[in-house]
């Protein structure tokens, strides 16, 4: 099959000690050239990968204008538009470290990230909704009014130096996107491809911000090696080839837009057809538009898709493959999406960013009962165990134990967090994921809880400490604990159970309008609980568990039964 051959020319090129993003976009656009590289409707816009390289290349001369160096961190807080992903892979050609910012930060979170992260450079979009990412960036650092472009000396933020706006607004103090276009002409071929050649595969090219199981936010360290071995491993699974189109519509912030999507693309000459912004309708027209064979999404887009076709005309037939997962996949789901729309060979995947993301994924040949069952197999070249948590030995087939993984996929570490890290990867190199999963006799796998208390709401992993801490600012809040309760649409949902200081009174509402515009919308609580105290053990710790089926209980949610966890 021509996928096989192709991916197997692929891996034979990234074992060589040079193979890099930049690399393989440059192999990619000589073998596919005339080769639809990326695609929008709406805006619409084409390039095939010969235009594609071009448009990277110019931008990564830019960067090198602007005196972006290697391993500088270069942050970018925009949504789903085409300068993302020629970001993507111009910033790895000149060996920037691209910091993937969440397009629904606020800016508590944002100034924790770019402190955090050493960020030196910042490309935004004025915002989702008016202005909001200027008002935010301006607000945090307000000294980019009275500046020039490249002239920032921010007291908040030491390391960053230079922001570029991608908009034609008039923004004081910021690069615009066509500045940093017409830098680069100033920049010859043989510079760009001097710091090109000096880039190895173990170099650390993405940076994803994740609150994993543990703690507040963390830097999660991705390689050249890392992400394009596991873009080869997905393209297998989904059998793509240079004949596929995809549909993405979830955020390239994530490993699911810019590994799953972009680049598993890019390894296999296949087409991106991103959408700006989510919404069904959106996603029905460029499938259909497109021709689209391929469609990515966390289940909750597949649900608003489905419910959308009941009452429109749209053409999926095209659909053959593409990935459900971020979230738990409601059985019903998979089947409509096989049954409905058509997407016959649609695989499940299962996975972290600490993980590059996937470790366990279906194949488009698995029966239907594997797919809406499991989370897949292994994928290749990987190593998967499941152990004991207490004692690290590893557990009998069928028995329950938490799911560690070992490989070319494997994190480089946390950012300027050796403790986690050491948490994290034990000394032999095997990932502890802190999920509970099972393994059958053929070598499928099935996530059966966490060990921690990690929330995922529609594909977006949320740690419960973040927000208690942030409720703590609240005056009249004694203590808080916060949990995830089953969700038919999301997968899970937000729930705080807070404890108020004596004869302080407060609605629910009112914590909801504290949390607005402090902290990511998805992250506010959707219920609240006010309560006396908390169940306990002996030791006096908080049964999080038992708040869980507490909430369950109360909103009627006990039976929400979901096929896996993607």
């Amino acid at each position: 099959m021509r996928t096989l051959r192709l991916c197997g020319e692929l891996l034979l090129i990234m074992i060589k000690p040079i193979t890099t993003i930049g690399e393989l976009i440059d192999n990619i656009a000589d073998k596919f050239g005339y080769n639809d590289a990326l695609v929008y409707v709406d805006p619409p816009l084409k390039y095939n990968y010969r235009e594609f390289l071009e448009v990277c290349n110019c931008v990564a001369k830019g960067f090198l204008k602007l005196g972006i160096k290697k391993g500088d961190h270069l942050a970018i807080w925009v949504n789903n538009v085409p300068e993302w992903v020629v970001t993507q892979f111009a910033s790895a050609k000149i060996g920037a470290v691209l910091v993937t910012v969440n397009t629904n930060y606020r800016i508590y979170e944002l100034e924790y990230l770019l402190k955090q992260s050493d960020t030196k450079h910042l490309i935004l979009i004025s915002g989702i909704k008016e202005n909001e990412y200027l008002d935010m960036i301006y607000e945090l650092c307000p000294e980019l009014e009275k500046l020039a472009p490249g002239q920032l000396n921010s007291k908040r933020f030491s390391m960053l130096k230079n922001v570029i706006c991608i908009d034609d607004k008039n923004t004081p103090g910021m690069y615009k996107w066509k500045d940093v276009i017409e830098m680069g002409k100033d920049v010859t071929d043989d510079v760009l491809q001097k710091r090109q050649s000096s880039l190895t595969p173990d170099d650390v090219i993405n940076m994803q911000y994740t609150s994993g199981t543990t703690g507040f936010p963390k830097g999660v360290m991705l390689t050249h090696r890392n992400l394009i071995g596991n873009a080869l491993s997905v393209a297998g699974c989904l059998n793509f080839s240079e004949k596929d189109r995809l549909c993405i519509p979830v955020p390239f912030f994530h490993c699911f837009g810019c590994v799953l999507g972009t680049l598993t693309c890019v390894v296999s000459g296949a087409t991106m057809v991103p959408v700006v912004k989510y919404n069904p309708e959106s996603v029905l027209q460029t499938v259909e538009k497109e021709r689209c064979t391929a469609l990515h999404g966390v289940p909750t887009m597949f649900i608003a898709e489905l419910e959308k076709l009941t009452d429109s005309t749209y053409d999926t037939s095209s659909l053959r493959t593409g990935i459900m997962a971020g979230a738990p996949c409601p059985i019903e789901v998979m089947k409509s999406v096989c049954n409905v729309m058509g997407v016959k060979e649609i695989c499940v995947t299962y996975g972290l960013t600490e993980s590059s993301p996937a470790i366990t994924m279906t194949r488009t040949d698995d029966s239907i009962e594997h797919r809406v069952n499991t989370v897949g197999r292994a994928i290749s070249n990987i190593e998967v165990k499941i152990v004991d948590p207490e004692t690290g030995v590893i557990v009998k087939t069928g028995q329950q134990g938490e799911l560690c993984t070992k490989g070319y996929h494997v994190m480089k570490g946390y950012y300027n967090m050796p403790d986690e890290t050491k948490t994290a990867i034990d000394n032999n190199g095997w990932l502890h994921t802190g999920d509970l999963a099972v393994v059958d006799s053929d070598g499928f796998y099935m996530i059966t809880g966490r060990i921690k208390d990690m929330i995922i709401r529609g594909g977006e992993n949320i740690y419960p400490r973040e927000i208690e801490e942030f409720l703590y600012k609240h005056p009249k809040i004694k203590s808080v604990q916060v949990v995830g309760v089953p969700s038919k649409k999301y997968g899970e949902e937000v729930v705080a159970f807070i404890q108020l200081r004596d004869g302080d009174i407060v609605t629910e509402n009112e914590i909801k309008e504290f949390c607005n515009d402090k902290i990511s919308r998805y992250k506010i609580p959707e219920f609240v609980f006010f309560v006396d105290s908390y169940p306990t053990t002996a030791s006096g710790k908080v049964k999080k568990y038992k708040l869980r089926e507490i909430a369950s209980e109360r909103l009627g949610r006990q039976n929400i039964v979901f096929a896996g966890t993607g």
